[in-house]
């Protein structure tokens, strides 16, 4: 007797196998499948050294130390839950040692000529102008490869990356080698991610969950009693914002020069390896003496060309707009999330405009309103 619903499950089921070979055939075909591959290897590996945190904090074996700074973190995850309202999920619940003090090698490409970002395409998450590398082999080969095709190149690594919710990220042992004030900053910052990530806006991502962890990170510790730990984020923070306005302000110029000789590919690189030996000076003798946490010799190192610019830029661009909404917030980090959040929302392709008109509004009827 013919059975319908058997025959609708087995075509069902065959529809779904025939599927699951193309997505794999791509993954094995496709250089984007085969990166793929290999970073869900990684992260495979890296999920399978998972230990319950509290198991480790309770262990006698474990160094006190390691267990401070691993107390630490949960309490900066239950805050950023609990105060903030972030999403923590079963993140940072866990702890993955690493043999190694670099998780992944970040590398970013410019054209040398324009400030436009080499970017790379991933499901989900959309264009993002960076690429991350477990194979530190591989990182290399693809900023060399990159390079050879003319782009300034940048790759630095990172102690910490976010799943973006997917999966429940654990602590790395990489992410220990920080202070207890950029750990928490850290935890907040990537819970961010968790929470919220606007498909193809690395830049107000990253610059966003900036904003969160530096604000949360000073929040949870003059919660906990601990106002100069406090007063030492805030401060972190102060200072981020001045390189940011130098960055802004460094961009702009590269790309009024590039505007400027707009027909000569010559005369832009000339024009603006000079820009970049006058930011050079400034950044020493001019901004040097405004920071508080960064040394003269931190900012001598500092690269200075098209792919360190944007780089920077994707986690540094218009932190005082987000600043301007949590003040209007009256400093209130949990009003000013979901504030920042539904304005990313209503504009997705210019969330920053969306602040940017937001602040504007705000102004407008604040002093509509007498006194």
């Amino acid at each position: 007797m013919f059975s319908y619903q058997g025959f609708k499950w087995n075509y069902l089921g065959r529809v779904l196998g025939v599927l699951a070979l193309i997505v794999l055939a791509w993954l094995m075909i496709d250089p984007t499948g085969r990166y793929l591959l290999r970073a869900a290897w990684a992260e495979a590996r890296i999920l399978a050294r998972r230990r319950a945190i509290v198991d480790i904090v309770k262990d006698p074996a474990t160094a006190p130390a390691v267990a401070d700074k691993l107390r630490l973190v949960l309490a900066a995850r239950s805050f950023a839950a609990d105060s903030i309202d972030l999403r923590a999920k079963q993140s940072f619940t866990t702890y993955s040692p690493l043999d190694r003090d670099t998780l992944v090698l970040v590398l970013s490409g410019a054209y040398p000529d324009r400030l436009a970002s080499y970017t790379w395409w991933f499901p989900i998450v959309g264009r993002v102008p960076y690429k991350g590398f477990f194979d530190f082999n591989a990182a290399k080969q693809a900023a060399r490869d990159l390079a050879a095709k003319g782009f300034d190149v940048y790759l630095r690594p990172s102690p910490a990356f976010s799943t973006l919710g997917w999966f429940n990220d654990p602590l790395l042992s990489t992410s220990l080698h920080a202070d207890t004030l950029d750990l928490a900053n850290t935890v907040i910052h990537e819970l961010t991610h968790n929470t919220f990530y606007a498909s193809g806006q690395a830049v107000f991502n990253e610059s966003f969950a900036n904003f969160v962890g530096a604000r949360g990170s000073a929040w949870f510790f003059r919660s906990r009693g601990s106002p100069a730990a406090a007063d030492e984020a805030d401060a972190r923070w102060s200072d981020e914002k001045v390189m940011a306005r130098f960055w802004a302000l460094l961009y702009h110029s590269v790309d009024s020069a590039f505007r400027a000789h707009a027909a000569d590919s010559s005369a832009r690189i000339a024009a603006r390896d000079s820009i970049y030996r006058g930011a050079r000076r400034a950044l020493v003798d001019s901004i040097g003496p405004q920071l508080r946490t960064i040394g003269p010799r931190v900012l001598e190192r500092v690269r200075l060309d098209n792919a360190a610019l944007l780089a920077h830029r994707i986690y540094d661009t218009d932190l005082d707009l987000f600043d301007g909404v949590w003040a209007r917030e009256n400093g209130d980090l949990r009003k000013s999330v979901p504030r920042i959040i539904e304005l990313a929302k209503r504009r997705p392709s210019d969330p920053f405009g969306a602040m940017r008109d937001w602040l504007a509004a705000a102004d407008t009827t604040a002093r509509a309103i007498p006194p």
